[in-house]
């Protein structure tokens, strides 16, 4: 009974914290999960600069959709938004539309309901809206304006169709919303404005939808100003609205200038991922409908509205008249668009399992319906395709950081979409030998200062992690065949024939990628059995290494049976914190002798040349953690004595930083927590953002000099045909510097010596509880990496288990999108997500696995 009551304590407790990240976080997006209907089409209004007639074109889709025909005799309605409304109440966007459709309706003698309201607004505007209801205090919060009004133009016996037309917020001054916002207080939050216009969103259609065959509802969002016009906190618009991503519709300019800006605008929404369904330009007698159309290729319908009239007086029916069958083409365009893309998602699934291989999968255990559908993604977000009872985009937390290789927030992402593009364009693709591009020699110039500072001289680009091992490998049995006096054998004999067989040293566990190659250096695993690799052979001495991981909230290290002593106190395996685990005082330890003699013993069975030719010609480890092969932690102290004695014996040693380079573990590099250098390691994943493949091998100047020579067969005689692609090193500059810039990324700190780290990214009591739940067996947290391993029988643990599958769909339908590594669960964040963030998900994690362990019970009990 005591557990029980401790056990909902916490619980409880817990849930007070969720509850509190939620209130007080609100300020940034990525803290509330996003659900935007799709039920229905929503479009936003975008256009090239401010006054084009954005509302005209909202007024004539309206007018298309509720007053024709065949929308008289049915029950639909039209949800007109206005999030941003400046230099109110004299100008108002949702009540034009409000005061025009039922005029038109009138016109055309076809019946609406229509209602009209304003949310929120500054002071300044609210009291010039209702005088005699605002007071003349200073306050610089928005109002609560609540204002609403209705109009009927009905007939006996007849359903209506609806308008709904909303401003959101609004200011008095006639300026862009971050000066009305300043000059005005009532300052909007991002995550605010967003989260409104998505209950909106859901509040406001109809029931109905592509799934029930009946379009009954239709959304338009309409921005304020240019596409790049600030919002009231000064994010640019085309940022602002990015989490929702609507498909839009481009108003033009039809003006002297206005092709340049039509273009630019449209570059600005395709930059940042954006649909654009049509152009819509007002006729001003230039044709610029002409170059744009070659402009787009006719990938982008343009339409071209009559001029409006310039007369104050013009009520405007005429021109609605006129311009009637272009909106009415327009809506049909968007109908269709929404309608083949409402296809296109939801026969994805089924397809996707029709046409593709996918990696590290058993087909016959993904049905369609655990397909996930990503329809875009932003920052660590993916924007998920959902049908249940209704059709949805929601959100889930990337806990897989798209495979290890995600870093950018929102903002990244965009730049590194700019930088790209650029790169693409000045350079597209040049071949790298004997040529320089200032990307590769930028590039390659951050990565010398950086990751190999004070130990790399050179950089060779390759194209993945798996080739960039591969690389390594031939670098450092090179350097060891001269160093052994093996190279002048070979040169003065025969330089194409084997004289020796060349061995790595690595750890049982390890996983270094998929060619051929890469995967002869590591042990035997479920990744090199006959069944996956029947060429394999396992051409290395392979350890068993001490691991270290937290359980019941106390540090340890779980140390192979070779290593257990008498000589071993409790202070060698049991720690307070786990940054006592790296300290270089250890070296001194008991323990750190027991590791050097038995690295020794090993090594010296390969001392000397025996019968069957075998030496160890590398070291190859993970430094700390081992990846795939579970996420381990490997004990560091052993690591380090493990290159300590590769060194006495002249064998090269390779970091495989692949997986764990570039902030993955809280440094930039490893290296720097394991207290040594190596003499080459290899890059990947995070080092574009994870972006676009890029692959990097850093070496010595000896290892260099000792492929140098007269002949070009003592090169290295090795390439990709996109080394040192312009992409790839563009976006790999750009993300190193943004990584360990403090101001983009806020989680960079510096110790007293200037040593920049991560901040601390998971809450240390949630890791404590986590690790103390009777369900879990280990924790391992560090940098970005949360991992727990579950407790399972032998049977139901390794690669192959799929004990852990009911939690991760647990986890899916909570917004975290994680794959395990078989009972292994991790999340896995970017160098830029906020711990807050962090903590969420672990709340999450928590609660889930509260469920997880009842549904267990109740199965073992049954």
């Amino acid at each position: 009974m005591l557990l029980r009551r401790h056990h909902h304590h916490r619980l409880f407790r817990l849930r007070l914290l969720l509850l509190h990240h939620h209130h007080h976080h609100h300020q940034s997006q990525s803290f509330s999960t996003l659900t935007i209907p799709l039920s229905h089409p929503t479009y936003i209004i975008w256009s090239s600069n401010t006054s084009l007639g954005k509302t005209l074109v909202s007024t004539g889709l309206s007018s298309s959709f509720l007053l024709s025909p065949s929308s008289s005799s049915s029950s639909k309605k039209f949800l007109y938004l206005k999030p941003l409304q400046t230099g109110f109440p004299s100008d108002s966007d949702s009540r034009f539309l409000f005061q025009k459709l039922p005029s038109l309706s009138l016109r055309r003698n076809l019946p609406l309901f229509s209602s009209h309201s304003i949310l929120l607004s500054s002071l300044p505007a609210a009291k010039s809206f209702k005088p005699n209801e605002f007071s003349l205090n200073e306050s610089r919060e928005m109002c609560e304006l609540g204002f609403y009004e209705e109009k009927k133009v009905l007939e006996a016996g007849r359903v209506a169709p609806e308008l709904v037309s909303e401003t959101i917020y609004a200011w008095e001054g006639a300026l862009s919303p971050h000066l009305a916002a300043e000059r005005e207080g009532g300052a909007v939050e991002d995550s605010e404005l967003v989260k409104r216009l998505e209950t909106l969103l859901k509040e406001g259609l109809l029931e109905g939808g592509v799934e029930r065959g009946k379009l009954d509802g239709f959304c338009v969002v309409e921005t304020a100003g240019g596409v790049a016009s600030p919002g009231p906190s000064g994010t640019l618009q085309c940022d602002l609205y990015r989490p929702l991503r609507f498909p839009g519709v481009l108003v033009g300019d039809g003006r002297l200038g206005g092709i340049s800006g039509t273009i630019s605008a449209y570059e600005s929404l395709k930059l940042r991922g954006y649909d654009v369904v049509a152009i819509v330009i007002e006729d001003h007698g230039l044709i610029n409908e002409i170059p744009l159309k070659s402009y787009l290729r006719s990938r982008v319908p343009v339409f071209v509205l009559p001029p409006i009239p310039q007369d104050p007086s013009n009520d405007l029916m005429e021109w609605f008249d006129e311009s009637c069958n272009v909106f009415n083409s327009l809506k049909d365009i968007m109908l269709e668009a929404y309608l083949e893309r409402m296809r296109r998602l939801n026969e994805m699934p089924r397809k996707a399992g029709d046409v593709f291989w996918w990696p590290f999968t058993q087909h016959k255990l993904v049905p369609p319906s655990a397909v996930t559908v990503i329809d875009s993604r932003y920052g660590e977000n993916f924007s998920v395709y959902k049908v249940q009872n209704k059709e949805y985009i929601t959100q889930q937390f990337d806990a897989c950081a798209s495979w290890w290789t995600q870093g950018p927030d929102a903002t990244l992402q965009t730049e590194l979409a700019r930088d790209m593009g650029y790169a693409a364009a000045r350079f597209g693709h040049v071949m790298f030998p004997e040529n320089v591009y200032e990307p590769a020699l930028e590039c390659a110039e951050l990565l010398l200062d950086g990751v190999g500072k004070g130990w790399a001289t050179r950089v060779y680009f390759s194209d993945n992690g798996s080739t960039a091992i591969e690389i390594a490998l031939k670098m450092a049995f090179r350097k060891f065949s001269s160093d052994h006096g093996i190279l002048p054998e070979l040169l003065k004999n025969n330089p194409t024939e084997s004289c020796i067989e060349l061995m790595v040293l690595a750890l049982k566990g390890s996983y270094h990628g998929d060619t051929l190659g890469a995967m002869e250096a590591q042990a035997p695993s479920s990744f090199t059995g006959f069944l996956q690799q029947p060429w394999y052979t396992g051409r290395g001495l392979f350890l068993d290494p001490p691991t270290v991981f937290m359980h019941n909230g106390k540090w340890t290290v779980s140390l192979p049976e070779v290593f257990h002593s008498a000589t071993l106190k409790p202070e060698d395996t049991t720690f307070r914190a786990r940054d006592e685990i790296f300290l270089k005082s250890r070296d001194e330890s008991n323990l750190a002798g027991l590791y050097s003699l038995y690295v020794s013993q090993q090594l010296s069975q390969y001392s000397t040349l025996s019968e069957t030719n075998k030496q160890i010609g590398a070291l190859i480890m993970e430094p700390i953690i081992q990846g795939a092969g579970g996420m381990h932690m490997v004990d560091p102290l052993f690591q380090r004595m493990l290159v300590n004695e590769c060194r006495h014996c002249r064998i090269p040693v390779i970091f495989d930083e692949v997986f764990t380079g570039f902030w993955r573990l809280g440094v930039e590099s490893a290296a720097e927590l394991l207290g040594c250098v190596p003499d080459m390691a290899c890059f990947a994943k995070l080092m574009t953002g994870g972006i676009i493949p890029l692959a990097a091998t850093m070496a010595t100047d000896a290892i260099f000099d000792s492929f140098t020579g007269d002949s070009k067969l003592k090169a290295l005689l090795h390439g990709h045909s996109y080394s040192a692609h312009a992409m790839g090193c563009t976006a790999a500059a750009k993300s190193i510097k943004w990584f360990k810039d403090p101001y983009t990324n806020l989680n960079i700190t510096s110790e007293k010596s200037q040593k920049m780290l991560l901040r601390e990214l998971w809450d240390a009591e949630l890791v404590q509880q986590i690790s103390s739940h009777p369900s879990v067996s280990r924790v391992v947290t560090l940098g970005t990496l949360f991992a727990l391993e579950l407790q399972a029988d032998e049977s139901d643990a390794g690669y192959a288990s799929l004990y852990a599958r009911s939690l991760v769909q647990m986890l899916r339908e909570d917004g975290i999108y994680t794959r395990p590594l078989g009972n292994v669960i991790y999340v896995m964040c970017g160098p830029c997500t906020s711990p807050k963030m962090c903590t969420l998900q672990l709340l999450k994690l928590y609660t889930k696995l509260e469920e997880f362990t009842l549904v267990k019970t109740k199965m073992n009990i049954n």
